[in-house]
């Protein structure tokens, strides 16, 4: 495996009990006029694909427990290029995952809490819609329930993150090829008695979850879109025997490359638990998802490496739990400490690979990834919307 991991310094902010709020943080970026939004890549430099993936609450600590804990080496030193991003929201320097998910997939600082929506709630356009729109195939991945606020921001738009049945119903109103994770009681057993599973199977998609075969026994129709629940709530953790990660990152990359072999695919795809383990201020927990994370970037890397033309990137929403590495530690055996059991300031480590990964490095605004993003695929000038 080829090393290249820089050292970085990231300076970890704590927030006591009373985060400062809108008034005391600086003016927000325009994010229209970030110099990302004017960059021009010639087209026999752009990707036909992206692949985002976040893995949740993952700061710089969470990456060296992984990298110590794995013989020293990780998947994420196959990357060439390797940013730091500035994590808050628009009313918090302490951002939470859906503003800070929001950023990347649509450009825009928002409040803790909003998916897929602005300031004062007005709905986002996506990169995803964006990409369904200009004809890529599209798709998302989870190891939470796919409304959690992640996966969520890309797709749904809720004036807050908590609207788990109202994001279901979000779903059907897109076009989405492929989605993987667990919430399946918020498609089929709702307080408004829809049944979202039986109206996605009425549109034409294959439609599968836990309850009826594994994930790795889906018969793959190429013609269909693909929806697969891997949990009627929240999916269990590594080690009580959640595995799908891996296999559904390589299921969805070839499923993607197949149904957008014409006009390429934009994929997210979430490593969640290694924030619940920050929350937790679980070690073992936060290595466990770490390493189950990095996996299924090597799977990704993978592809990426044969495809030529995808362009990869990896990083956090926000850092979870204050984590660092005590005295006493070794490459066996961390010793963990935090300080919260919440999320953390840090600035966030991006990585990136392929087509256009240059534009990735220095320091930038979370939402500076979005506008990357929509230039190496060559969208032009932003659109206003739905």
């Amino acid at each position: 495996m080829t090393k290249f991991f820089p050292c970085l310094l990231v300076a970890i902010t704590f927030v006591a009990c009373n985060p400062p709020q809108s008034s005391s943080l600086p003016p927000l970026p325009e994010d229209m006029n970030h110099p990302a939004a004017q960059i021009e890549l010639p087209e026999t430099e752009r990707p036909k694909n992206i692949i985002l993936m976040v893995g949740d609450g993952m700061g710089l600590t969470q990456i060296t427990a992984g990298l110590y804990s794995n013989d020293n080496q990780l998947n994420l030193e196959r990357f060439p290029a390797i940013g730091l991003h500035k994590s808050y929201s628009s009313d918090n320097l302490v951002t939470d995952s859906a503003a800070g998910a929001t950023a990347f997939s649509a450009g825009r600082k928002t409040y803790n809490g909003a998916i897929g929506v602005d300031p004062d709630g007005k709905s986002l356009y996506t990169i995803l819609e964006e990409a369904e729109d200009q004809g890529l195939a599209t798709g998302l991945v989870s190891t939470s329930t796919i409304v959690h606020a992640t996966p969520a921001s890309f797709i749904a738009h809720e004036k807050q993150r908590s609207f788990y049945e109202a994001i279901a119903a979000d779903f059907l109103d897109t076009e989405i090829d492929l989605f993987i994770g667990g919430g399946k009681k918020y498609f089929d057993r709702r307080e408004d008695d829809r049944n979202l599973l039986k109206e996605l199977r009425q549109k034409g998609y294959h439609v599968s979850s836990y309850f009826e075969e594994k994930l790795e026994a889906v018969t793959v129709d190429y013609s269909k879109n693909l929806a697969y629940l891997t949990a009627d709530s929240d999916p269990l953790t590594y080690n009580q025997g959640r595995k799908y990660l891996q296999f559904a990152s390589e299921l969805a990359c070839d499923f993607l490359d197949k149904r957008g072999a014409n006009d390429g695919f934009f994929l997210m795809i979430e490593g969640a638990q290694i924030d619940w383990g920050g929350h937790a201020n679980n070690t073992d927990y936060i290595i466990t998802e770490m390493l189950d994370f990095d996996r299924s970037i090597g799977a990704v890397m993978d592809f990426a490496e044969a495809d030529g033309n995808t362009l990869v990137i990896v990083t956090a929403d926000h850092e979870t739990g204050g984590f660092a590495i005590n005295p006493g530690s070794t490459h066996d055996t961390i010793v963990g400490a935090f300080t919260s059991d919440y999320h953390t300031a840090a600035l966030i480590p991006v990585f990136a690979y392929g087509p256009g990964a240059e534009l990735f490095n220095g320091i930038y605004e979370n939402t500076a990834i979005y506008h990357k993003m929509r230039q190496t695929y060559g969208f032009g000038e932003l659109a206003t919307g739905k």
